[in-house]
């Protein structure tokens, strides 16, 4: 069971619920969404994976996103230790993406600029339908060439990611809500071309103890902060679920709600 904890208090939501909630507001060109799965010390990973962070709520709430994006993209690393590979949704939310116009599966995308990725991994041989592989053009052209047999290469930059560039190409083959689960590097470099429009970031009730690598790592020395805006507070049990958005100014109200939650009164 999840509850909405704030704007105010709603217990058992419902899939409809979480739907509107995630995906207000409208977006009126491409929006870059992220989830994340973070320890209570900020660990990314418990014995070297997220999803051993996560819960059944967890996984319900991924499930829901993996419904709405036009796309996920996923880091290589991401991809070979999370094991990414057949449908990703299942034939329920199939049937949800048709009646709202969608096809039948999100597309997947891995991103790697190194491309260390093997062709012949499950990411790609179960994959349930051709998958895009997202590179830079100095990238090795044998690599290129025998991931072209399983994958469509998609340029996106010189000699590093190309983040402008990535969201235009995906948007010219229609593809405006991406999705990402990560990994850490991605989001590090798509927060510093201040294009990550939303972090959905699980919180784990668990103390990791040991140095491990945080949500978000950036190739910058002194990357710029992004601030953003708590959207809303889900629970289930002892875990939460915080959503929050980009800032478009320094007056962005305290207590904007989710479409449908009026906001708390004062005092309350």
């Amino acid at each position: 069971m999840i509850d909405l904890l704030w704007p105010r208090y709603v217990a058992a939501v419902t899939d409809q619920q979480l739907v509107d909630w995630y995906t207000h507001p409208v977006p009126n060109g491409p929006r870059v969404s992220f989830n994340f799965v973070s320890s209570l010390d900020g660990a990314a990973t418990l014995n070297g994976r997220s999803g051993e962070l996560g819960n059944a709520a967890d996984r319900r709430i991924i499930k829901l996103l993996r419904r709405t994006a036009d796309i996920i993209l996923i880091g290589a690393g991401t991809a070979r230790i999370e094991g990414y590979s057949g449908n990703l949704i299942d034939p329920d939310d199939s049937q949800w993406r048709q009646d709202h116009g969608k096809s039948t599966q999100p597309a997947l995308a891995v991103v790697s600029g190194g491309l260390s990725v093997d062709p012949g991994m499950p990411f790609f041989a179960a994959a349930a339908q051709r998958p895009l592989v997202i590179t830079t053009a100095e990238a090795d052209p044998d690599r290129k060439r025998k991931l072209g047999e399983v994958a469509d290469v998609l340029v996106c930059g010189q000699r590093s990611l190309d983040v402008d560039v990535l969201i235009h190409e995906l948007g010219l083959r229609g593809f405006y809500r991406l999705h990402s689960e990560g990994g850490p590097h991605l989001l590090g470099t798509f927060q510093q071309a201040g294009r990550v429009d939303e972090l959905c970031l699980s919180v784990s009730p668990v103390l990791v103890g040991w140095p491990g690598m945080r949500i978000a790592v950036s190739s910058a020395k002194n990357p710029e902060p992004s601030y953003m805006h708590l959207e809303h507070v889900l629970r289930s049990g002892d875990m939460l679920f915080l959503r929050y958005l980009a800032r478009q100014d320094s007056n962005t109200a305290e207590n904007r709600a989710a479409p449908g939650v009026p906001s708390p009164s004062k005092g309350s």
